[in-house]
């Protein structure tokens, strides 16, 4: 029997990256996949690609950070597989130019807060009533690893966004226990996805992130959606409140072995 045998899925910024490795996996696990993203070609291809695997997904564009369109996703996703048990908050930013708290433009601030923390604030302000209808389920919020630790390389807005994903998610775990709603925090150490290759094109750059991890490496995204389908699946039935940390072993280090 596959892992998500039965459930609804619906997955926040999975034309790309970890995203679209979690949306294929998810579906050969069984689960009915809506995959939002505001690149509409590419994740319309993502949910071409699982429908070709034998899979069950459709694609619906939806910006996180706007209420119309995470209430029409949730609605989306109701319509076309008469339910939601899953929901994975994936969507999220990481700009350039966010740095330092006393360099970080205001701009970026709004942008950063706006898609990581208020998406997903918005995400379980529409997905959690649609969970309880459907019986109860799993809600899979991404923060990460500078959510439990401050961060080598300034980057004030993510790490903020990121701690406010891990807070609240404790909050709507304890609220909604016992109407069958378990929410649980993802938290990721630096992931080989385009956008890190992207933000980290410099090798001295690149070098500096490698350093303060122990395993020498950076994480992939298939190793996240390993840890997301835990969650997501009955496997992790008596977890809620929790944050799974998924990080290479940074936040376990004091110093990092040479």
């Amino acid at each position: 029997m596959a892992r998500l045998d039965g459930k609804v899925a619906l997955i926040t910024g999975g034309a790309s990256g970890m995203g679209k490795v979690a949306s294929h996996l998810f579906a050969r696990e069984g689960a009915k996949v809506v995959l939002t993203d505001v690149a509409d070609d590419a994740g319309e291809a993502v949910a071409t690609a699982i429908r070709g695997e034998g899979g069950q997904a459709a694609y619906v564009h939806a910006d996180v950070s706007r209420a119309s369109d995470a209430e029409a996703m949730v609605r989306f996703a109701t319509d076309t597989f008469g339910g939601l048990t899953v929901l994975y908050n994936n969507a999220g930013v990481f700009p350039e130019r966010d740095g330092s708290v006393t360099e970080t433009p205001e701009e970026v601030w709004d942008l950063t807060i706006g898609i990581n923390l208020k998406g997903v604030y918005l995400g379980c302000r529409y997905g959690i009533p649609a969970m309880i209808e459907s019986g109860g389920g799993s809600i899979v919020n991404v923060a990460s690893f500078v959510a439990l630790m401050g961060a080598a390389t300034p980057q004030i807005a993510y790490t903020a966004s990121k701690g406010g994903v891990l807070s609240m998610t404790r909050e709507i775990a304890v609220e909604f226990a016992r109407q069958g709603v378990r929410a649980n925090s993802l938290c990721p150490g630096p992931i080989e996805t385009p956008l890190l290759q992207e933000l980290l094109a410099d090798p001295a750059r690149r070098q500096r992130r490698l350093v303060h991890i122990p395993m020498g490496r950076f994480g992939q995204a298939e190793e996240i959606a390993n840890a997301a389908l835990f969650l997501a699946s009955d496997e992790s039935s008596y977890m809620t409140g929790t944050a799974l940390v998924v990080d290479g072993g940074i936040t376990a280090a004091y110093v990092t072995p040479e």
